[in-house]
């Protein structure tokens, strides 16, 4: 036997030795494969020759471990295609003077993507292509001499999703997304953009999950499974502290370190350990004075080493460049971002690349400034990505994705996420067809289904909210909707006309301006009509920030219309419904008495009008909960006060000083009042949440926490279970509660009920202490707190540790580079 092991494995070592010679034993150029390589084929198997020397190299052999096919790969390279394979191909299609995306010169593999790796002909390896977006693939719709059409679904943007608060619901929307994203020749998608709503004003809070970061976390891990299942890959960003839109390649953002871990990095953490998205995108912005694409302790220190992130890290397009105006602009003079400090930070691939970059990183590897470890480290990354990649394996695309089925899914999902902030005296659902609605707001009539700039998507149409009503069944006030239809008509053309000659993909959205009827045109339709729908319509995107007149705060003429048909339906005894297609937050305290209902489906996807009628008339049970707090007054958010940085029109630093009281952490835990506070959203029917029992009083190891939900109402519905823990604070001051676990129900029909049981880890009793470089939870009693809300609690149950935990140490990181105090309670 054991002379028998030993021939064995002499056969196999003269195996091993002939095959990575590179000797082949048979070779026929008439076998091509799917990119015209020729085939090797050894022993039964068969290898692609991707350089086509008539042997098969290591790199080539698919049976050796990728770590050493990768080497053999590098060890091949030239320095200039290393430069190459370190920087993007750029941006394919993109004019960089208008910034707009034409139809001229070189398309790219898939045109309108963002980018792509460089493609190493003369050793087989093709370009890895990028694509946006957060909210579905962004691609160009129509290509030059070709009559097929290249649509994409635009899903519900990030808010609404997360407002489902359906991890499952989540990730079979990532799986119809990496349906798109692999069928028409895509290999990363990305997104999901999953920055913290520090503030409402943020211009790209829509692609946003919360204000919190484990339900942001918890959220674009399961949308990261679902379209990684599909053998493509994410880019999870905007890592880290992106949370101004404003010189947002240039604001030098001052933040805690214990602020970063516990708010800013917390969501990304919760995503790489559950997820392992196949790249992370560095941001454009400084974090204590260095550009966090130069930051060592960030893209390797925590995400690597102290996370376990095995994926590449790219920068944001032309990210290390402090502004598209000045002198270091990427398109000025021998400008060039600062290429050594990014790729020895653990920045591998540096987007969307430009020809100084190439220069910069040969020069600084001639003069040994950059070192061959570090490049090697890089390319071995972008490498990883490549070999893994649908591209590299052949995948035959088909430029045919199931947009049918995929529509089923986003209006399933926008629904889902659809918040019923208000419903007086069962207003909703509303189920009469008996007369025709009188449907108010421009928007009705020009549903807006997604953001602007890098999230918007090229989707085949959108369904308004009248669209939608007429689909279900309902009528529409004739009069009214010819007098809407032409004037949104021609005021949305008078916008896209601007926006193209005002900065195209990166042009600030207007809000289109009210109709003006007279109060004789509303009084008579609140005769004639059942019931009243107005729609107000909010939008912003990349590059810019939300105001707070006229945008948070509503326009005098939103006010006026609001006025005046709820005073005209209500003296008539009728009902006043509005609709929120927002992207953001907006002030709702001083005009919400004047209605019966409020729903907010955010701005739900190209589905969105039939999404909302879904739940307008019943057929949906609304069960979307607030991810953010609606404030009283923009004033009342904590970083309202030190918001946008200084100076105010260009900012260039900008202090987190309220350190982790963000969101409801800060209205909860100093008392100010919202006017409707993170968690919250009411549904058709009641539920009755009781019988909390935790596993035990002692915290040792993990605790678990069953409640029983019980549908107790006429309608079937889904309830949201959240979890809440309070935590002594006699050493290190915390929030009043903070959410460390959630789940929602199944479909309950009236009468039914289900068990759900949410657990409680170690860290999440723990708070960051910088001191001590670790996270630590506090010996002392505990508070779990089961809620629908975060201020609507049902039931309460208490345990206690009985000396000090240390969870999790970790190394010295994000020194300040200026003297603050964080806000403490």
């Amino acid at each position: 036997m054991k002379n028998f092991s030993l021939s064995k494995i002499a056969k196999m070592s003269l195996l091993s030795t002939l095959v990575l010679s590179g000797i082949s034993w048979n070779k026929n150029p008439e076998i091509k494969d799917a990119n015209g390589n020729p085939i090797i084929t050894i022993n039964g198997f068969t290898f692609s020759d991707l350089n086509q020397n008539g042997k098969l190299d290591k790199y080539e052999d698919t049976r050796l471990p990728i770590n050493d096919r990768i080497q053999d790969l590098i060890s091949k390279m030239t320095d200039d295609e290393k430069a190459s394979m370190l920087i993007g191909i750029g941006m394919p299609g993109f004019d960089a003077k208008t910034f707009k995306f034409t139809t001229e010169g070189f398309q790219g593999k898939v045109p309108g993507a963002a980018g792509g790796t460089y493609e190493l002909k003369r050793l087989g390896i093709p370009t890895v292509v990028v694509s946006d977006g957060p909210a579905g693939l962004r691609i160009n719709p129509k290509r030059n001499n070709d009559e097929k059409t290249y649509y994409a679904t635009a899903f519900p943007v990030g808010t609404a999703l997360a407002s489902t608060w359906n991890t499952e619901l989540i990730k079979s929307v990532g799986k119809a997304i990496g349906n798109e994203v692999k069928e028409y020749g895509v290999d990363v998608l990305l997104g999901p953009g999953m920055n913290i709503h520090r503030n409402p004003l943020c211009g790209r809070n829509f692609e946003y999950y919360s204000e919190d970061p484990l339900l942001t976390g918890k959220i674009s891990a399961a949308i990261v499974n679902g379209i990684q299942s599909n053998g493509v890959g994410t880019s999870a960003k905007h890592f880290a502290g992106n949370n101004q839109e404003r010189n947002r390649m240039g604001v030098n953002a001052h933040i805690s370190e214990r602020a970063l871990r516990e708010i800013y990095l917390r969501g990304f953490e919760i995503t790489v350990k559950e997820a392992q998205p196949w790249t992370i995108m560095s941001s454009y912005n400084l974090i204590n004075g260095t550009y966090t694409s130069e930051r060592k302790d960030l893209l390797s220190t925590v995400l690597r080493n102290e996370w376990g992130f095995k994926g590449l890290v790219m920068t944001d397009w032309f990210g290390g460049y402090d502004g598209f105006g000045g002198k270091n602009s990427p398109f000025a003079p021998n400008s060039v971002s600062d290429v050594t400090a990014q790729l020895s930070a653990g920045n591998d691939l540096l987007m969307p690349g430009m020809p100084a970059q190439k220069q910069a990183i040969l020069d600084n590897m001639k003069s040994g400034k950059l070192s061959a470890a570090v490049v090697n480290k890089d390319l071995t990354r972008i490498l990883e990505l490549v070999l893994r990649s649908p591209s590299m394996n052949n995948y035959k695309y088909s430029d045919k994705p199931n947009l049918e089925a995929n529509a089923q899914v986003t209006r399933q999902a926008a629904a889902e996420g659809t918040i019923l902030l208000k419903n007086d005296n069962n207003t909703l659902p509303f189920t009469s067809k008996s007369a025709p609605l009188a449907v108010f707001g421009v928007t009705s009539y020009d549903f807006i289904s997604g953001g602007t700039g890098s999230g918007d998507v090229n989707e085949a149409y959108t369904i308004s909210l009248i669209d939608g009503l007429t689909n279900s069944g309902f009528s529409i006030d004739k009069e009214l909707e010819d007098l809407y239809k032409p004037y949104a008509a021609d005021q949305k053309a008078k916008e896209m006309e601007r926006r193209e000659k005002n900065g195209g993909l990166l042009a600030s959205p207007k809000r289109l301006a009210e109709l003006e009827l007279n109060k004789e045109i509303i009084n008579n339709k609140a005769n004639s009509s059942e019931l009243a729908l107005i729609t107000i319509g909010r939008n912003a995107g990349e590059g810019d920030d939300r105001k707070i007149d006229e945008d948070f705060n509503l326009a005098a003429d939103e006010v006026t219309l609001i006025n005046n048909v709820a005073e005209a339906f209500h003296a008539k005894g009728k009902k006043v419904v509005v609709v929120l297609n927002i992207g953001g937050v907006i002030e709702t305290a001083s005009w919400k008495d004047k209605v019966d209902a409020i729903l907010l489906p955010w701005q739900p996807g190209q589905e969105g009008g039939n999404s909302v009628a879904d739940v307008f008339s019943g057929n949906v049970n609304p069960s979307g909960k607030l991810t953010m707090t609606f404030p009283v007054n923009y004033e009342d958010a904590a970083a309202s006060k030190n918001w946008i940085g200084t100076p105010a029109e260009n900012p260039t630093s900008v202090t987190y000083e309220e350190g982790i009281y963000i969101g409801y952490r800060y209205f909860n835990t100093f008392n100010v009042k919202p006017s409707y506070e993170f968690g919250y959203g009411l549904s058709y029917t009641n539920f009755d949440i009781s019988d909390l029992k935790l596993s035990g009083s002692n915290f040792a190891n993990k605790m678990t926490a069953t409640v029983t939900v019980k549908n107790t109402g006429k309608i079937a519905g889904k309830e949201v279970v959240e979890l809440y823990l309070s935590a002594p604070s006699k050493n290190t001051d915390k929030p009043s509660s903070e959410l460390k676990a959630f789940a929602k129900t199944k479909l309950l029909q009236p009468g039914e009920s289900q068990t759900i049981t949410l657990t409680i880890n170690p860290k999440d009793l723990a708070s960051f202490v910088t001191a001590k470089n670790a996270w630590i939870a506090e010996a002392g009693a505990y508070k779990v707190s089961i809620g629908t809300s975060s201020l609507n609690i049902k039931q309460t149950a208490n345990f206690s540790l009985a000396k000090e935990l240390i969870v999790e140490k970790t190394n010295s990181s994000f020194a300040a580079d200026s003297q603050f105090s964080d806000l403490k309670h």
